[in-house]
């Protein structure tokens, strides 16, 4: 029994060295439980992974097989009427989704695309894909007999000579041979003219209502005006009552008022310089004017 006591009884050295040995067991069993959990961990992470790439892999087959059809779809193109391209049609012909929604935002409005540089003009579509597709829009019979009317219109008209005539005696007819001047138009510019008896200067046709920058350019290439046009309606400027001076075409109530009232406050008017001064003056014509004015 002594001799088993004995057994058990450790020095100092030997209890610390058994106490190293149970950390160092302790330690031991603890990495080994955190690499089995980190295995785990990227095994799971490797398994994720590769499902990803699975599935990527996946897309990508999907991707290539629409762009295979697409290009199957490309070389078998039937006529069609541009108007009603659905997201799938515009798509199999090559326009982006940008394009496509013009289309139907205009569309959604009531209108319709009636040519093929309407088309584009609406959609936006490059010239590259506008010829691949174009020969295929089919439009109504009746889009396609309006559309060649106005084209045979247009080239009868650029091929129509026009000779460069004194525009106070032009006819309504040869003013309406001017691109961008119609019936109506035509018939704004002979009132105006015999209001002022003639033109005085090409430059008046400016302030005719109704005459766009674009209009004004066309009418110069075609018609110009006398050196001294006669019938001028000439205002005598110190003589004329309101309503005579309200009756000349660049004169207003008000302004014609102020003329009179400076005439009886300062004399005579003798020049344009002296009617500058007057209120409400259209200082934009008074080149114009003064080619009207009497001051006798």
């Amino acid at each position: 029994m002594k001799n088993i006591k004995s057994y058990f009884m450790f020095s100092s050295g030997h209890r610390n060295g058994i106490f190293i040995l149970i950390v160092l067991i302790i330690l031991l069993q603890l990495i080994i439980l955190n690499f089995n959990t980190i295995s785990d961990k990227l095994f799971t992470q490797t398994e994720k992974s590769a499902s990803i790439d699975n599935k990527w892999l996946g897309y990508q087959k999907y991707i290539d097989s629409l762009k295979s059809t697409k290009s199957e779809k490309k070389q078998k193109i039937f006529p069609f009427n541009p108007n009603y391209i659905t997201d799938y049609k515009g798509y199999m012909l090559g326009m982006s989704v940008e394009e496509i929604d013009r289309l139907h935002t205009f569309r959604e409005k009531g209108k319709f695309v009636n040519s093929a540089k309407e088309f584009q003009t609406i959609t936006k579509v490059s010239d590259s894909l506008l010829n691949m597709i174009s020969p295929y829009f089919k439009f109504p019979d009746w889009v396609v007999k309006k559309n060649n009317a106005k084209r045979q219109n247009h080239q009868f008209l650029e091929k129509k000579k026009i000779e460069l005539k004194d525009i106070n005696l032009a006819t309504k007819e040869e003013l309406m041979a001017v691109f961008g001047i119609g019936d109506k138009l035509s018939d704004i510019i002979l009132r105006d003219k015999e209001k002022f008896g003639a033109f005085a200067t090409i430059e008046q046709l400016q302030f005719i209502w109704g005459i766009t920058p674009e209009r004004f350019e066309a009418l110069k290439k075609h018609f110009f005006i006398e050196t001294k046009p006669e019938n001028l309606k000439k205002i005598k400027i110190n003589e004329a009552s309101t309503k005579e001076l309200y009756n000349f075409p660049y004169f207003n109530y008000a302004f014609a008022k102020e003329i009179v009232t400076y005439r009886s406050m300062n004399g005579e008017i003798k020049s344009v310089q002296d009617l500058s001064k007057i209120k409400d003056c259209p200082q934009d014509k008074l080149k114009i004017i003064a080619l009207y004015l009497d001051t006798k």
